[in-house]
């Protein structure tokens, strides 16, 4: 999620624990080579999270995939994800994301090629391609096996639907019965009941979490370690995120970033939305401290308010 699975929002959700994978933001496959992390705005990690650390990359030359999963396995990270579910407009005109689900065999050189250049585990996040069949999605599925994907991704959605419809999890099953390689299912998945209705429900080997790891970084060890929140962990994760970002950023950025991830944190609020304007409303690090410092009596959803962060 660009945006929001930076620096900041990794050293939370590790800090909490329970996460057995992480991602960062998504990196153009074209530049990746030459960032230099000291000042790159995406391609940024600590080494204490590279063992866990996956890079996703989006592109659609077979070389420029090979040569930025390279510099990947050079740094020594976990994992490279291939992108191949972006249904952001300007990404599909450029031939990348979700347009390589209707050009298979392009798609399928980029995994050859990418599985070729490195050793390290090799994923696809993908999405039901446009005028899906169940046979078509097998035909997808078995194809990125056999190209040599370690494991998938799956979001049930058709591009262009992106979040106006409920993803449809029966998909999730056809995928996992269909290749013999891990899949993990993504899409609404807001509470410890959603993950184990998916699991129920598919049959998937594994969980991957997007929205819901924004507003609630503690997801992971809520699921895994049986954590409780309180009140407290809420105002701790907003100082946290407020503090990180302006240590780990330029102030300029620091902001936008806080202000982006802004509309997660007031999901999790009954009137959230009136504590989005007051915070937004801060124009430095100090004054997003002084403005929580005096909210108060804030009452937590069970569910996060799916209007704020998109159905």
């Amino acid at each position: 999620m660009v945006g929001l699975t930076h620096l900041a929002l990794r050293k939370i959700i590790r800090e909490f624990g329970g996460c057995a994978l992480l991602s960062m933001e998504m990196c153009s496959a074209k530049a990746l080579p030459y960032e230099n992390r000291a000042t790159s705005p995406y391609f940024k990690f600590f080494e204490e999270e590279k063992y866990q650390l996956i890079c996703q990359i989006i592109g659609n030359n077979p070389k420029k995939m090979a040569d930025a999963a390279k510099r990947i396995e050079q740094e020594g990270l976990f994992g490279i994800d291939l992108n191949f579910g972006c249904s952001v407009s300007h990404i599909y005109k450029q031939q990348a994301g979700a347009y390589l689900l209707e050009n298979v065999s392009l798609a399928s050189q980029i995994i050859e090629a990418v599985k070729k250049a490195v050793s390290i585990p090799v994923s696809i996040k993908f999405r039901l391609p446009t005028q899906c069949t169940e046979k078509k999605l097998i035909l997808l599925a078995k194809m990125f096996e056999q190209s040599g994907a370690d494991f998938l991704i799956f979001h049930p959605r058709i591009y262009p639907d992106r979040r106006n419809r409920p993803p449809r999890w029966e998909y999730i099953s056809v995928v996992k019965q269909s290749v013999s390689i891990p899949v993990l299912g993504n899409g609404n998945v807001f509470s410890i009941e959603d993950v184990k209705k998916m699991f129920q429900q598919t049959g998937c080997d594994g969980v991957a979490l997007g929205r819901i790891a924004a507003a609630r970084p503690f997801i992971f060890a809520q699921i895994t370690q049986g954590f409780q929140p309180t009140i407290q962990t809420y105002y701790y994760i907003a100082r946290k995120m407020c503090l990180y970002l302006f240590e780990f950023y330029e102030p300029t950025r620091a902001l936008r970033l806080f202000k982006k991830w802004l509309p997660y944190f007031g999901s999790n609020f009954d009137f959230g939305l009136e504590l989005i304007s007051i915070l937004s409303k801060a124009k430095d690090k100090n004054e997003i401290l002084s403005k929580l410092n005096k909210i108060h009596n804030l009452k937590i959803l069970n569910r996060p308010n799916l209007i704020l962060i998109g159905q």
